[in-house]
Formats: C-alpha cells, structure tokens, sequence
C-alpha cells in the first residue's frame, strides 16, 4: 500500500497542547487585557521576541535544516536554533523530514499537510493525526547533527526551559511577571503558530503563481510580512534551495537580509541563489505553455501564425539568456586572472548590448503575454 502523509489515529499530545492553551487563551486574555492590561514596553519586547523566534522558523528550521540552503557556523547555528526551539514547533528534526516530504509529494496524498484535503487541514488538522515515523534516509544529513538530535531528544523540555527563561527575565525586567508569561510566551506562541501555519494553507490558496503554475503554491505579499519572508511560496516551491524566498532587492524578507549579514561578518557561507536569468528561463517557460495552451482552448483563428510569433520570440529570449549567462561567466573569470583591458572590455560591451536587446524582447514579450491572455489581438 502506498504510503501517506499521516498514519490513522489521534495524535493526543499535539492535540491536547494546542488545544490546551488556545482554549487557556480564549478564556484568559479577555480577564488579563481587562485587569491587568499590558504597558507598551510588554507589547514592544513580545513583538520583537515574535520576530526572532520567527527568524529562528525560517533562517533555520527552514532555509538551514530543510533546505540547506547555506552553511554557517556552528555558534550562528546554536543562536538561531535556540531562537526557533522558543516557536515551539517540535523537534527540528521532525519539521525538517516532513517539509522535504511536502516538497517532494506537494499536492499529493504523501503531502504531509496537502492543501488537497481541505484549507483547515493544511492548516492545523494535519497536526492532529499521527505523523509517519522519520525515514532516515531522507534526513541522514541531519542525523549526524549532533546538535540536531539532541534538540530532537529534549524538544519539547528545551522549548520550556527557554521560554520560562527569556519570559522570567523579561518579567523581571519590567516588573510584570504575569504579563510576561501571558504575552510575551503564550500570545505570541499563538501569532507565531498561526502565521506558520498559514503558510500550509493561505499561501497554497490565495496569492500569485508566477513561476509554477501546475502546483497550488502561491505567493502572498500579506503572508510574506507577517512571516518575515516565507510567504513567496510560488517562488520558493519552484527555486527551494535557494536562501532567498523574496528574491528581488526590494521584497521583504528578513530572513535572506539576516543570513547574508551573517554570511558578511563570516558565520554563513556558500549561499545558493539564482540569478535573474534563470529565474527569467523559468518564467519564460511557464508563459509559454500557458500561452499555446489559451491559444488552443480559445480557437483563435489566427492560431498557428501566433504560435510561430510565441515560439521565434521564447527562442530568441532562451538564447539570448543562455549566451548572457555565459558571458557572464567569461566576464568574472577574466577579472579573477586579471586579464587584458581589451578582451574584458570587449566582453563587457558585448553583455551589455545583450542586456539591452533582452530587455527590448522581455517588453515585446509581457505585451504578447498580456493581449494574448486577455483575449486580445496581438499587434503586428
């Protein structure tokens, strides 16, 4: 029998936990905020402790363990681990194995938190039922992380050590011990939980697929601030290794500006990214099957003559990126081996003319895109 993304039965100490302080929380907040309202250095503090145990989900839970998305230092690796162990997410272990599974059977029974079983299931149920053993072939890596299987061992004791820690020091800090404990932990235990599982259930539902479209992850800009740059699914789903989530400059994404700085001061190194290129080839093939496909569907008398037009344009595009990414590559070379002034300046001059003549054809292209999925006709 195939294998799925959970076992049958009840998971009853997930469920109890979760369960346990949503319903403590549901009560008791009501009473706190109307007895004993936080001061404003509370809300501050448990909002930047938010933000730093949600760096520790995606800088290392995610993008280090999952993904392996860069290398660090094992001192960058003990302080964002030790930030992600406060999310109280289970074992890193765990969330590692299970995530490789996602992206290995997304949208399919093996999913572990398949968005093909309902919205809320992604969302939280999945949580719910007992999850498959670990397969440790898929996480050998992992498993000769001494740190890791520590964690994996004592979870669920560390969580509660550190957080009864930071959140006695903050309680004794501000004079406001309750307030601590209800705030500082088990609110924001809440959010943080809630903005990580929206990222198995809002961003395989709502938002963009601009880079692969056969699956239902989305990019969501509104997730992606709330989740410090986990909500660019789409992107993530198709480019998983690379350390970014918001690839371009001007996404937010804390988690990408955290591990580059770390890799500027020495504690990370060999960051996986993709150039725009490639990213550019990848676009490019997905507007092209969805071009002939609505060209298909829709009957355009005109058909054939506006596939050739799609066809010679997506082949111009292709080797004009190819012959660019080879360039570059010729280009950093040269500047390594400290070359002729003539050669590299000839390469340069070369790049650049290719530059411009791809971004022209990149223009002709988006508008064929536009006309030709709004139904319109393509202008000669």
């Amino acid at each position: 029998m195939a294998q799925t993304g959970r076992l049958k039965g009840i998971n009853w100490p997930t469920l109890g936990f979760i369960a346990g302080y949503h319903l403590a929380l549901l009560i008791g907040l009501p009473f706190y905020f109307y007895y004993s309202p936080p001061g404003a250095g509370l809300i501050v503090i448990s909002i930047i402790l938010l933000f730093l145990t949600e760096i520790g989900i995606g800088a290392a839970y995610h993008r280090y363990y999952a993904h392996r998305a860069y290398a660090m230092s094992k001192p960058a690796e003990a302080v964002l681990l030790f930030l992600g162990n406060m999310a109280t997410q289970g074992s890193v272990l765990t969330w590692a194995h299970d995530h490789r599974l996602h992206h290995s059977f997304v949208d399919t029974d093996r999913d572990p938190y398949s968005i093909k079983k309902g919205f809320w299931y992604a969302h939280i149920l999945w949580m719910f039922f007992k999850p498959i053993p670990v397969e440790p072939e898929r996480v050998s890596d992992l498993m000769e992380n001494k740190m890791v299987m520590f964690h994996h061992r004592h979870h669920f004791t560390l969580s509660l050590v550190t957080n009864a820690l930071v959140c006695g020091a903050i309680g004794w800090a501000l004079g406001d011990y309750l307030g601590a404990f209800v705030l500082a932990w088990w609110t924001r235990l809440l959010v943080s939980h809630h903005f990580t599982w929206f990222v198995n259930s809002l961003c395989h539902t709502w938002g963009e697929r601009a880079f692969s479209r056969e699956q239902s992850a989305v990019d969501n800009y509104i997730l992606a601030f709330l989740t410090v740059g986990e909500g660019y699914h789409n992107y993530h789903h198709t480019f998983a290794s690379d350390y970014r989530n918001g690839f371009r400059w001007f996404h937010f994404d804390p988690n990408k500006w955290v591990i580059w700085g770390l890799s500027k001061v020495g504690l990370a190194r060999d960051l996986t990214g993709f150039d725009q290129y490639r990213i550019r080839r990848r676009l490019l093939s997905e507007d092209h099957k969805l071009l002939i496909a609505t060209l298909r569907e829709r009957g355009y008398s005109a058909r054939c003559e506006l596939e050739q037009k799609i066809v010679h344009l997506a082949d111009g595009i292709k080797t004009k990126l190819a012959r660019i990414a080879e360039l570059s590559a010729e280009l950093n070379r040269h500047r390594k081996e400290s070359s002729g002034a003539s050669a590299l300046h000839n390469l340069q001059a070369e790049f650049n003319s290719l530059r411009r003549s791809l971004h022209e054809d990149w223009q002709a292209w988006t508008k064929m895109c536009s006309h030709v999925l709004d139904a319109l006709p393509v202008p000669a």
